[in-house]
């Protein structure tokens, strides 16, 4: 075998890197590190064969030695070591993390940036080309730019004639600007208006550069402001110069400098013109290869977010046809499905007409016929967690529509046991951002689909649902409550025997108790539509079934602890209010006691409130008590007038609300026969 042969494999390699000196020894050096660096870009295999045999440590060793020896005059023989050095350093930390670890545990950051003011251009470059690969990394140190040393050294490298190190600031400034005072500090001292002067670069630094006006400039009104009056607006049209450039991947920077300034100072990228170039743009941008495709359908979600005008924009120029196109496709990268599967979700969130095109079969440029539901249903199952949320998120929003118009347009999707099935596979996922939203998904899907509740015991929904009802995390105890509430609603006698039974009464009663108001308002929600419809709940309630949670409710009640919980309570004690004579008179009796510290009663209390829906819901409860079909109706209203309830109901008589007025009428009708009887 030749002896080239044996000297390039890597173990060989790798004992060439220790060395000592002297020009032979020097080339055998120099050598080594070349086909350390040929060897492993682009193959990470190699690489991290190279991390095992512990190169890089050998290969900092290299670079901190030559960097010495050239700082102490040795001459430039150095040069050429230092830069294939540095050249392999940032090679192991290019797309390796594995690599950038080895490179930083190694202190190799040190020796990088003490060679960019070395007198050979090529070794400035080399340092800054690594430096930059190091930085891309989120593992890379953060500079502190509050101290002026750090902020005075990332400012000598901006203002760098070197095209490498000015780009390399600009990394630096994108990785290390977290806060809104590290954002101020950097544009105090001139940052910006020195990014803006180097758009008119090459591509590398322009996009560099684009970054870190983001960076700067993301979440900060201020800021944003500042930059777009830099040169009386010369800043802001540079950008939007920027998104018609010849490059895909400056022309999204661009469209995600403006996003952001946008959100940040909506005054200064408020015309709708403006906006709706930068939906074209994306749009376009969709049909980009790797990276920039991959990424565009994020921008665009951010960009449209809770804006009707927008979405009416994207829906004119096709945008839900192109998103759609790609999910017909038999192989698409998990981040571009990911983001195709948000945008479809915004664009659902607001208009009906999107949601109907989603939900009808449509035919597209590939040619298939299918149902794009089908195609979101399918990503359910997608080996990615990220795409199957946002599976789960679009498929929520589509279903925000009008019940009827979902059950015309969705049968053989939504209709289909699969959603429902696969929906449920999600409630077991060990992520609880999964589970979440599945739950938000479950929800709409269990409004719409009726006859999908029979498929959601069957496959054991409702007994995880129960359980996640009980979780330590009070967000997923909302949101399985909200999916349990739903399937109570108008439910038959045996679906509402089933969730009893799984949820037991002792949980039901806890939940009704529980710390978080948002979670008792939606227990008593699930009360209200367990309990709706009287011909049913003498059949489900035990007696002391229903004198546990009634004393749940009415606890609740009294400490009024949040709106919401009020208003489902006196809901419950609505329909409780619609049942026998013995019912009606305990609710009368609890609406009408003052505590001990004579305050107004509940009754009074409520029908003062402010807020609509409580004086609503206080009113049908009254007008399930005053009912005259009922043989106790007198002795109530009595006890009503007493109690200075008719005189309340009398005062409201130019209630605000239509509604309320309605229902007040209804009431004080239905006690005048009684009230005038009375002596």
């Amino acid at each position: 075998m030749p002896s080239s042969a044996v000297t390039n494999r890597p173990e060989e390699v790798t004992a060439r890197l220790g060395v000592g000196g002297g020009a032979a020894q020097g080339e055998a050096l120099l050598k080594a590190l070349r086909e350390v660096k040929n060897q492993i870009i682009g193959n990470k295999t190699k690489k991290l064969l190279y991390l095992q045999l512990g190169a890089v440590p050998k290969i900092v060793s290299v670079l901190a030695a030559s960097v010495a020896s050239s700082l102490g005059g040795a001459g430039l023989e150095d040069a050429p070591v230092i830069v294939q050095a540095a050249a392999a350093i940032g090679s192991f930390a290019c797309g390796v993390e594995d690599g950038v670890r080895a490179v930083l545990d190694a202190g190799a950051v040190p020796h990088l940036i003490s060679i960019l003011s070395h007198h050979d251009d090529k070794v400035v470059d080399a340092g800054a080309r690594s430096l930059k690969m190091i930085f891309q990394s989120k593992m890379a140190p953060k500079y502190d730019v509050l101290q002026d040393k750090n902020l005075n050294f990332i400012l000598s490298l901006l203002d760098s004639d070197n095209e490498n190190v000015t780009e390399l600031a600009a990394c630096i400034i994108a990785h290390s600007c977290e806060t809104n005072e590290e954002q101020k500090a950097l544009c105090d001292a001139g940052v910006l208006q020195r990014l803006v002067s180097l758009l008119g670069g090459s591509s590398n630094q322009k996009d560099a550069c684009l970054e870190c006006i983001k960076a700067v400039v993301k979440d900060n009104s201020e800021v944003s402001s500042r930059f777009s009056c830099i040169g009386n607006g010369k800043a802001l049209k540079a950008l939007s110069d920027l998104i018609q450039d010849r490059y895909p991947y400056t022309r999204l920077l661009s469209c995600k400098c403006l996003i952001a300034i946008g959100h940040a100072s909506p005054s200064y990228v408020e015309e709708l013109q403006i906006k709706t170039k930068l939906v074209l743009v994306l749009a376009e941008l969709l049909e980009e290869p790797g990276r920039v495709g991959d990424e565009a359908p994020f921008s665009l979600k951010k960009l449209i977010a809770d804006n009707e005008e927008l979405h009416k924009q994207a829906l004119s120029i096709n945008v839900i046809e192109k998103l759609c196109n790609f999910l017909h496709m038999s192989s698409i990268q998990s981040r571009r499905l990911q983001g195709i599967l948000l945008a479809l979700s915004e664009l659902c969130s607001k208009l009906e007409k999107c949601r109907c095109q989603l939900l009808s079969p449509q035919v597209y440029s590939l040619n298939l016929e299918v149902r794009v539901l089908d195609l979101v249903i399918d990503s359910l199952e997608h080996d990615c967690a990220e795409v199957r949320a946002a599976a789960c998120i679009c498929i929520r929003n589509i279903t925000r529509s009008l019940k009827d118009r979902l059950q015309n347009l969705s049968a053989g999707s939504l209709s289909n046991e699969a959603v429902v099935i696969r929906l449920v596979q999600l409630l077991y996922d060990p992520s609880s951002s999964i589970q979440l939203v599945a739950l938000g998904a479950l929800c709409n899907i269990i409004v719409i689909c009726a006859s999908r509740k029979s498929v959601l015991i069957r496959c054991g929904g409702v007994s995880q649902l129960v359980r996640l009802s009980t979780s330590m995390d009070s967000t997923l105890r909302l949101k399985s409550l909200s999916v349990l509430r739903n399937f109570l609603f108008l439910a038959n006698t045996t679906d509402k025997e089933c969730i009893l039974k799984e949820l037991s009464l002792h949980t039901l009663v806890s939940l009704l108790n529980d710390a978080e108001h948002s979670i008792q308002e939606q227990a008593l929600a699930l009360v209200n539509n367990l309990i709706d419809g009287c011909s049913s709940v003498e059949h489900i309630f035990t007696e002391k079934c229903y004198s546990l949670i009634l004393d749940a409710v009415t606890r609740q009640l009294k400490q009024a602890s949040s709106l919401g919980v009020c208003i489902q309570g006196m809901f419950v004690l609505s329909n409780i209010a619609a049942w026998s004579d013995f019912d009606k008179d305990s609710v009368t009796d609890y609406l009408i006691a003052y505590d001990d510290n004579h305050k107004p009663s509940l009754a009074i209390k409520f029908l003062q409130s402010n807020d609509k829906s409580l004086r609503l819901a206080s009113l049908w409860c009254l007008l399930n008590l005053t009912n005259p079909s009922s043989a106790g109706s007198s002795r109530r209203v009595t006890k009503l007038q007493t109690a200075g309830i008719i005189f309340q109901l009398k005062s409201m008589l130019n209630d605000p609300c239509s509604d309320c007025k309605l229902r007040l009428r209804m009431v004080l009708e239905q006690c005048t026969e009684f009230e005038t009887s009375q002596p």
